[in-house]
């Protein structure tokens, strides 16, 4: 199983949205995909409707370590092939509550389900959803991460930020050796003048930031996520949904 961390420091660069779209595109060509919500605001669980506002979260237990079996954290999603292990505002208090702990078990809490072989063996991926920040819970996320992808809306303080992220992600390879930045995937992108010469900077960076694809703007996003559907399932004719599908098809060299 590959885990791979979806990460920026900044917000509202469509991490989540990534990460609904390259599970899904997975899934199309056959591959089993395993969700981690990392996020507090449980977005990527409602965009696969697991949701659930009054529960302590299966994130939430798997980041304290109060479970037993790997059933009490993992949910099926309406998708034969894409699992999740949801979140909510719970996730807050476990977080704050890790740093208090006196215990030298703080960031290698999420090694327990990735290590179990039931898992190990069953998915291929495992795709971790984080929040725009370096909490105990995304210390954690990096613990078990083989790769990070960085995605980001090109404007001056998304590619500054890309420095201090690339400096974070080399802090964590302390504590997770196999760990790399894979590389930046751009998002809503619009071809002016501005944009494009963000992008020409990216692909002029490639030795320190491999561009992996870029996801250009559509307004059948905003529509797809209001109704809970990955874009290519709502509108696959669309730019983004075509990208992401390239995206995909290029990381795993499997069209579908």
């Amino acid at each position: 199983m590959k885990v791979i961390s979806l990460l920026n420091l900044k917000g509202g660069v469509a991490k989540t949205f990534t990460a609904v779209n390259m599970a899904y595109e997975l899934y199309r060509r056959g591959y089993k995909v395993l969700l981690l919500d990392n996020d507090k605001q449980g977005n990527l669980s409602k965009a696969y409707g697991r949701y659930d506002a009054e529960s302590v979260a299966p994130i939430t237990k798997l980041l304290s370590g109060e479970w037993q079996a790997a059933a009490e954290l993992i949910q099926r999603t309406n998708y034969e092939g894409i699992d999740i292990v949801s979140a909510n505002m719970s996730l807050m208090g476990a977080t704050w509550q890790l740093t208090t702990e006196e215990t030298g078990n703080q960031i290698e809490r999420y090694k327990r389900l990735a290590q179990l072989d039931a898992v190990g063996a069953y998915y291929d991926y495992c795709i971790i959803d984080n929040p725009p920040d370096i909490g105990l819970n995304v210390v954690n996320a990096l613990t078990v991460t083989d790769e990070v992808i960085v995605p980001v809306k090109i404007d001056e303080w998304a590619l500054e930020g890309l420095d201090i992220l690339a400096d974070q992600i080399e802090d964590a390879r302390q504590f997770n050796p196999a760990l790399r930045l894979l590389g930046v995937l751009v998002t809503a992108y619009q071809n002016t003048d501005g944009e494009a010469a963000g992008r020409e900077w990216l692909e002029a960076e490639k030795e320190s930031y491999s561009l992996l694809g870029v996801i250009r703007y559509s307004g059948k996003v905003a529509e797809s996520t209001f109704l809970f559907k990955p874009i290519y399932e709502y509108s696959p004719c669309c730019g983004a949904a075509q990208d992401y599908k390239k995206f995909v098809t290029r990381y795993t060299g499997k069209a579908r």
